[in-house]
């Protein structure tokens, strides 16, 4: 269903106060390269993005690009990405799509959302995380819980699922905001909208924010 000029005339207004005052938010993952960034997000799956950054600067170190980590053990893997969380798959994961980047594309990256998402550990968010952070391309909205939450409360989308959400955000969002969107909601959520107790008196948007769910 197409969303309506009401819906997308507030999901306007959201974006103009992300945009002022998270003018500068980007992605809290420390990358070197488009590679790197894909592992990182895989990584970062149900685990904060401060673990990740610690656990891929040893990684790195190490295994800088495609040819070098397709090249390491599963032992020597999970070794150094053990405090990040279930690092057996993790590792599996990062392993086998770094052979598969090497084997059918020399190590680069592919650039569409249907090859990345065909990759071992690649899902439609860590293919979404890619495309917008590394080479600017608006493939879709990345979810997260801070996106989904915020957006839900300020009623800018209503479903639960994250697939569902990119969605309704896809429809109601300008194209041109996709990459920038989820970015600045994910540091509006760190700051100001928490899950539990959001500071609604400090945020720039109370004035006009329905905050659904929020008690």
């Amino acid at each position: 269903m197409a969303a309506s000029r009401e819906e997308k005339n507030h999901a306007r207004r959201v974006v103009r106060h992300l945009a002022k005052h998270y003018a500068d938010a980007e992605c809290a993952l420390n990358y070197d390269s488009p590679f790197q960034l894909l592992i990182a997000t895989i990584l970062s799956a149900q685990c904060t993005d401060e673990r990740v950054n610690i656990v891929t600067a040893d990684l790195f170190a190490q295994y800088p690009t495609a040819h070098d980590l397709a090249q390491a053990t599963q032992k020597q893997v999970e070794k150094i990405v053990k405090s990040a969380g279930f690092y057996r798959a993790k590792a599996k994961n990062i392993r086998n799509c770094a052979k598969q980047l090497v084997e059918k594309y020399d190590g680069e990256i592919p650039l569409e959302l249907e090859a990345l998402t065909a990759l071992p550990g690649v899902g439609r968010k860590t293919g979404n995380v890619l495309l917008g952070t590394a080479f600017g391309i608006p493939s879709g909205v990345v979810v997260d819980t801070h996106v989904g939450r915020i957006s839900r409360r300020l009623g800018i989308a209503f479903e639960k699922d994250p697939v569902k959400v990119e969605r309704e955000l896809m429809a109601v969002l300008p194209k041109k905001e996709w990459i920038y969107y989820s970015h600045r909601m994910i540091h509006h959520g760190r700051a100001i909208c928490d899950a539990r107790k959001p500071l609604c008196e400090d945020c720039s948007m109370k004035r006009f924010c329905p905050r659904i769910g929020v008690k």
